[in-house]
């Protein structure tokens, strides 16, 4: 197409343009995050027994921060984390990386049989396929064996799900709770249908848990489509599409943590579930003596809607801020607000070396060029960026300085902050740093790197997209 033949088009749609950017100055901009300048205190660490001396803590901390390079990102960060999230640093846990649906699904199909008291779980998308109806048996095997089990599914992210699924499991004594039924007459509370549980968490007797972004699906290989709008009404079209035998695979990650920590996991889906006004919950032993599993410090962070601000975004914030020389993150969506562009951004200026692993292919194009939108402010910073090819990513990931982990449900946009539950797990020490660091490297070998004057040649009617979708970040 010709310059003047696309000016004349962009022109033609400049009340189109309009037309978004008022709509989108209606949702304003909401303050995400508070004043993260709190005062210093001494970090707590808690053990299987309850909290440690602060002898015992600094210990432990010391410990984690030998990672072979001096840095003080716990010093200056753990202490405002814990302030802003509230929930403990735990010691003495086991975290195992899990990658993508088929190693995920038999790590929890193993949980499940061996499970003697209770299976919790709680998980965005529920599907009637193959997997969904494999996991209904499993719980149902340990239902009439005894073990009681209680499930929460979002009713945006299973839409495409009968309700019949969910028939055998209440008829057997499963406690099946909807998250903020689409129906309104339904619902058990105010009615907010753009509020979505977009976590995954599996706990099986109180003592393993597993978290991350993969669903209970095997159309597209425990991945998720967040949130409502766009992404909701695309729900079945993208399942749909990944029947194709051409279409791509997903790509994610998962953690299996055993431990103390997990009463801490247990303790959110309890939390939702009284939110949410369940039935009173059958009585089992949800929270057994603990004893140390392994040698990680985890903290568990869960986000809410109805909080005043999201944990998860407060802690990667100060994260940010507190790095010293690397950044690497891995994000499926990405439609950062301005508080997250600019920690980005000024870490870079500082010399902290930053690189982002980023989808080449999205189930939301409109998603994926609102992302976009930002990547020459971040390349201009610095910032590495890379799209992951030859696979659909769907992990949401972050290393800083090799000692702070974090895996989990919550992506860098708007709905992630601001719309859904979300559920993460932030891990300290350089061990398991750099199995992440590992993890990374080998996806950031099957991406290709953005480059900053081969993207400012992208055609006009790209920008064009990515600005008109950047205008609906608030919502997307």
């Amino acid at each position: 197409m010709s310059p003047t033949r696309e000016c004349r088009r962009l022109l033609a749609q400049l009340p189109w343009l309009l037309l978004c950017l008022w709509l989108a100055g209606c949702g304003g901009l909401p303050s995400i995050v508070p004043d993260l300048a709190l005062s210093r205190r001494p970090v707590q660490v808690e053990g299987a027994h309850g909290p440690l001396s602060a002898a015992q803590s600094q210990a432990i901390l010391e410990r984690v921060q030998r990672s072979g390079r001096p840095n003080d990102v716990l010093d200056r960060h753990l202490a405002v984390e814990e302030a802003l999230v509230g929930s403990p640093l735990v010691a003495g846990n086991r975290v195992q990386l899990l990658q993508d649906g088929p190693d995920t699904y038999e790590a929890m199909f193993a949980a499940i049989r061996g499970a003697r008291d209770h299976v919790n779980l709680e998980f965005y998308i529920l599907e009637d396929d193959d997997v969904g109806r494999r996991f209904r048996e499993a719980l149902l095997e340990r239902q009439h064996a005894g073990v009681q089990v209680n499930l929460i599914y979002d009713s945006v992210g299973s839409i495409g799900t009968p309700k019949a699924f969910f028939d055998p499991l209440r008829e057997a004594g499963v406690q099946v709770l909807e998250f903020n039924p689409v129906n309104p007459l339904k619902v058990r509370r105010g009615w907010n249908v753009n509020q979505r549980d977009h976590r995954k968490l599996l706990v099986v007797d109180g003592r393993v848990a597993f978290l991350g972004g993969i669903n209970i699906s095997g159309v597209y290989s425990g991945g998720s489509l967040s949130g409502s709008g766009s992404r909701a009404r695309s729900v079945r079209r993208q399942q749909e599409r990944q029947h194709r035998a051409d279409e791509l695979p997903w790509r994610d990650t998962q953690i299996q943590i055993e431990g103390p920590v997990v009463a801490e996991y247990q303790r959110l889906f309890m939390a939702t579930w009284t939110a949410q006004h369940g039935p009173a919950l059958p009585p089992r032993d949800y929270f057994p003596t603990q004893q140390p599993a392994g040698s990680e410090v985890v903290r568990a962070i869960g986000s809410s809607p109805d909080e005043p601000y999201s944990f998860i975004y407060a802690t990667l914030i100060s994260a940010l801020r507190s790095a010293e020389f690397e950044i690497l993150i891995t994000t499926a969506y990405f439609v950062p607000d301005p508080q997250l562009l600019d920690a980005l951004q000024e870490a870079a200026r500082r010399g902290v070396k930053i690189r982002m692993l980023l989808p080449s292919r999205s189930d939301s194009a409109f998603v994926l060029a609102a992302g976009r939108a930002y990547y020459q402010a971040l390349l201009d910073s610095g910032v590495e960026l890379y799209e992951r090819r030859d696979a659909l990513l769907h992990a949401k990931t972050a290393v800083i300085d090799g000692v702070w982990s974090t895996v989990g449900s919550t992506n860098l946009d708007w709905r992630s902050f601001l719309h859904n539950q979300e559920l993460n797990a932030v891990v300290l020490g350089p061990a398991f740093g750099a199995r992440m660091r590992e993890v990374f490297n080998r996806d950031l070998a099957a991406s290709r790197r953005i480059e900053p004057a081969e993207w400012r040649r992208r055609p006009l009617r790209q920008r064009l997209m990515e600005q008109t979708a950047r205008l609906w970040a608030w919502w997307l």
